[in-house]
């Protein structure tokens, strides 16, 4: 049986002593019986190891340069994230795709490169809503998920994969957990013809989760746990999806 896991996307907010706070409170929380990790700014990545050392909580960092290294002014490259312990990174958010233009083969170049330095890529897929209106949900996500696959090839087993449809993300709008599911089955078939080790791995859903909504989703067989974003910024909503994903 796959372990769930949780990562707190923390995206653009944070400050040292809100930081602080947050994650005392998490430390307070646990233990829990998922896999747990946060995802946060670059510049709080370094006091956030020191924070969360010996702790059950994992970090990572919300992007990464497909580059290994270079004259790439504003760039973090993967190599630097693992210098710093991290765990994971995100990496073709639909932000990133949306505002930073980030093509299919972008994003797996930055799996492929995170990969190479023992960082754990958190791929993410996801329709916009008239993509979804149009029927075009399933082509949209096999797409994002093919290019990744292509380019990993046989490494595809060790990334985690993201389920997070556009329409849910920020919005308050949340995927009935049987249309996550669906969403999640048709990714977990497209593994399944590229590797043998599709059954172990897991599948995230984001968009709009919440400690009400939490345990319906996660409950779903192809649901795997959460990447969580505004929920993920107060310590008791976050470890109650936590607790939800036990």
């Amino acid at each position: 049986m796959r372990k769930k896991l949780v990562v707190g996307n923390w995206k653009m907010h944070g400050s040292r002593a809100a930081n602080a706070v947050l994650l005392a409170g998490l430390k307070e929380a646990g233990p829990w019986n998922a896999d747990v990790a946060v995802c946060v700014p670059f510049p709080y990545i370094a006091e956030t190891a020191l924070a969360l050392t010996g702790q059950q909580v994992a970090f990572g960092a919300q992007d990464c340069s497909a580059h290994e290294q270079g004259a790439y002014t504003g760039e973090v490259s993967s190599a630097m994230l693992a210098d710093l312990g991290c765990r994971y990174a995100i990496v073709g958010h639909s932000e990133r795709r949306a505002y930073h233009h980030e093509s299919d083969q972008l994003v797996a170049d930055k799996a492929k490169a995170a990969l190479a330095h023992g960082v754990t890529p958190i791929v993410c897929v996801g329709e916009t809503l008239a993509e979804r209106e149009a029927g075009r949900t399933e082509e949209v996500v096999k797409r994002q998920l093919a290019a990744v696959i292509h380019t990993l090839t046989h490494c595809i087993g060790e990334i985690v994969l993201a389920y997070e449809p556009v329409w849910a993300i920020g919005t308050g709008l949340t995927a009935t957990p049987e249309q996550a599911q669906a969403v999640h089955q048709v990714l977990r078939l497209q593994l399944h013809a590229a590797t043998q080790k599709s059954d172990a791995m897991r599948i995230l859903y984001g968009g709009s989760v919440k400690p009400d909504n939490a345990a319906q989703l996660f409950g779903q067989p192809d649901i795997d746990g959460g990447l969580i974003g505004g929920a993920a910024l107060k310590a008791a909503d976050f470890a109650a999806i936590c607790r939800a994903a036990m």
